[in-house]
């Protein structure tokens, strides 16, 4: 692909410092359609992005945009605080009768507010009113959240020395097969649990996300969840999953413990689950959990009546059956494919992932970055992950079609390939 030289003035002169992905990708997009983008030029590229997992359903998907235009056209209410709206009760009713239902899920659900972390924090602050403890467990490498609670429980040491301040009534253990299998599951962990002596204060909650996305694609097995699940049965701590990035299907199944077999105390959900991009977050939890008082935990922008609406038409049209499932487990195939390839071709590299969700990792770490600039001068985005950036991320939409996926991976093969 031929490059013209984009015009960033705007961005590079009033755009704060803490822009990011702009870096990865010097051009200026201006629509986008499907598993697709294009920039001001015209120039055409395959999204193995999808908005960080937020558009599991592609750019634009017809069907949700067709469903907000009407809603919008007709003067629905945009917002509404919490408010009681007919798209909210839409939502909900969908929602109970499309996912929990039918999963035997008995979960409440909380509008904290926009953003992932709103979720987290919400879920943060009922664990620990819940109990009347403060300290939260986490996992090394997880990725929570940008605000102070989530970036407690978050591992990235250049993330957390953002806060400027100390993260605190957080305590840190290995993550599933962190140790490299020496070690059994959760020995530490019990111990400190167990000994009076050990300095750690009874934890209100665990929190976990079953493939730690911003971590590098570290995918827990469902005997590490389960026997997690009833570690914290056993010693009465609640279990929250973070279900933010790998929700919404992007493991195959609604939610990403489901494979597992757990059922979470809390289950925080944002990204994919307005299927539109639009900001939207959920807190879910068990009935006898919810101790909130009115008001307790509020935000202005957490009634995004839009959102309920794509949420909605998202819901009624990939989830009312297992098609997108299956299909995901076809294609979920076809990218272990191609990966295992690459890693055969390149020593000391690794692959692993669930679903729609697959890491590259690369001997040395800054191949992945290099490989990730060269695949975007070939026409396709893909990000970086993990403590040094060196693995790969893929998280191509739900809906991509089988050619495109083809292509993009083809892309990935090749950017690898160029520049080891």
């Amino acid at each position: 692909m031929t490059l013209t030289q984009p015009d960033l003035r705007a961005f590079t002169t009033l755009e704060s410092e803490a822009r990011s992905y702009c870096r990865s990708w010097p051009t200026v997009f201006d629509r986008a359609q499907g598993s697709r983008m294009y920039d001001e030029d015209g120039h055409e590229y395959l999204d193995f992005f999808a908005g960080a997992g937020a558009l599991n359903y592609g750019h634009n998907n017809a069907v949700l945009k067709r469903a907000l235009l009407d809603y919008l056209e007709r003067d629905g209410v945009t917002h509404g605080l919490d408010m009681s709206t007919m798209a909210k009760r839409a939502f909900l009713e969908l929602f109970q009768n499309t996912i929990l239902g039918p999963r035997q899920l008995p979960y409440k659900v909380m509008f904290p507010g926009p953003t992932g972390t709103n979720a987290v924090e919400s879920a943060l602050k009922l664990a620990r009113k819940v109990t009347g403890r403060e300290t939260v467990v986490s996992f090394t490498n997880g990725f929570h959240g940008m605000s102070l609670g989530s970036l407690a429980v978050t591992g990235n040491a250049f993330k957390r020395a953002g806060a400027g301040v100390p993260l605190v009534h957080t305590t840190t253990m290995p993550f599933d097969n962190y140790l490299n299998g020496t070690t059994p599951d959760f020995l530490w962990f019990e111990r400190l649990l167990e000994d009076h002596g050990s300095g750690l204060d009874q934890p209100a909650a665990v929190i976990v996300e079953t493939v730690q996305g911003e971590g590098g694609i570290n995918v827990a097995s469902p005997q590490w969840l389960r026997a997690l699940a009833e570690l914290c049965r056993r010693q009465d701590m609640l279990l929250i999953v973070d279900d933010i990035q790998m929700g919404c299907g992007r493991t195959g199944a609604f939610f990403s413990f489901e494979e597992s077999g757990i059922t979470p105390d809390i289950v925080t959900v944002s990204k994919s689950i307005s299927g539109y991009g639009l900001p939207m977050s959920l807190c879910l939890f068990r009935p006898e959990l919810d101790v909130w008082e009115p008001g307790e935990h509020n935000g202005t922008f957490r009634g995004n009546n839009p959102a309920f609406v794509t949420a909605a038409a998202a819901l009624g049209t990939y989830w009312a059956d297992d098609e997108l499932e299956r299909q995901t487990a076809v294609h979920a195939l076809t990218i272990e494919a191609v990966l295992r390839d690459i890693v055969a071709h390149h020593s000391g590299s690794a692959y692993r992932g669930r679903g729609m969700a697959w890491g590259l990792e690369l001997d040395d770490h800054r191949h992945a970055g290099r490989a990730a600039s060269r695949a975007f001068e070939h026409g396709l985005l893909v990000e970086t992950a993990g403590a040094r950036g060196e693995v790969v991320k893929l998280l191509p939409p739900l809906t991509i079609t089988t050619d495109d996926l083809d292509d993009g991976l083809h892309i990935v093969q090749r950017a690898v390939d160029e520049t080891a």
